[in-house]
C-alpha cells in the first residue's frame, strides 16, 4: 500500500490549521499526530517522509510491532487509544506521550511500572462530551485527579485530551473543545502548567484548532479509509 496523496492532503490540512488559527487569534504551534492504526508500517514511513514528526496508535501491541518494523524512522510515538491498566507495563517508556490516562489507578500503574530515573509524559483524558460510552474523567473530577497525579514522581502531566461527539453540529463540537480549554485555563490559574490540548480528529479538527488545540489526531484525512 502506498500513499501518493499524502503530501497534498497534508498541505491542505496545514493551510486549514493556519487559517483557523488566524481567525481565532492563536499563534502557538499545532502538532499533527498522524494516526496510523490498522495501516501497515509503510504509513509510518510515509508520514515521516512527508515531514510529520508524530504518529499515533490506538492499541499498544500494534504500536509496539510497528516500532520494531520502523526502528530508524524519525517520529515520536503517541498512544492515543484507551489504555487498560493491565497494559500499563507494556506502554510505559515506549511512547513520547500517552494521551488517554483517565483514572488515578491507571496513573499509579504507569508510575509504578516506569523505569527508575525516567519520566513518562501523559495527558489526562476528560469526558467533555458527556457521552457515557466515552472514556475520560468527568470534568468536575479533574482537579482532584490532577492534584493526585501530579504527586507521582515518574509521570509528567503535559495537558488534557478529549473527544467530541460524532456529529456534524459545529456548535456541539465547539462546546466540547471549549470546555477542555476552559478546564485547562482553570487548572493553570491554580498553578498547574498544562501546555498541551489534544483535541480534534479528521471530522472536527478545524473547530478544535479554533478553540486552541495544540495536538490534532488525524488518520482518515491523511491516509484515506483504514484497511479492514
Amino acid at each position: 500500500m502506498s500513499y501518493p496523496d499524502l503530501a497534498g492532503r497534508l498541505a491542505d490540512v496545514r493551510e486549514q490549521i493556519a487559517t483557523r488559527q488566524r481567525s481565532a487569534g492563536w499563534t502557538h504551534p499545532v502538532t499533527i499526530v498522524a494516526v496510523t492504526k490498522t495501516h501497515p508500517a509503510e504509513a509510518v514511513r510515509a508520514a515521516a517522509a512527508a515531514g510529520l514528526t508524530a504518529v499515533g496508535e490506538n492499541r499498544v501491541q500494534e504500536a509496539l510491532a510497528k516500532q520494531v518494523e520502523c526502528p530508524d524512522v524519525p517520529v515520536e510515538w503517541h498512544l492515543i487509544g484507551t489504555l487498560q491498566r493491565n497494559k500499563a507495563k507494556l506502554a510505559v517508556n515506549r511512547f513520547a506521550l500517552i494521551h488517554s490516562v483517565d483514572s488515578l489507578g491507571l496513573a499509579q500503574d504507569l508510575d509504578r511500572r516506569a523505569a527508575p530515573g525516567t519520566v513518562q509524559p501523559i495527558l489526562l483524558q476528560v469526558n467533555c462530551s458527556g457521552e457515557p460510552q466515552k472514556g475520560g474523567v468527568e470534568p468536575a473530577e479533574l482537579p482532584a485527579l490532577l492534584q493526585a497525579v501530579s504527586g507521582l514522581p515518574r509521570l509528567a502531566v503535559r495537558g488534557l485530551m478529549t473527544m467530541a461527539e460524532l456529529t456534524d453540529d459545529v456548535a456541539v463540537q465547539r462546546a466540547t473543545f471549549r470546555m477542555l480549554r476552559e478546564l485547562r485555563d482553570e487548572a493553570e490559574a491554580r498553578g498547574q502548567a498544562l501546555p498541551e490540548l489534544s483535541m480534534g480528529m479528521s471530522g472536527d479538527y478545524q473547530v478544535a484548532v479554533e478553540e486552541g488545540a495544540t495536538l490534532v489526531r488525524l488518520g482518515t484525512l491523511l491516509f484515506g479509509e483504514r484497511p479492514r
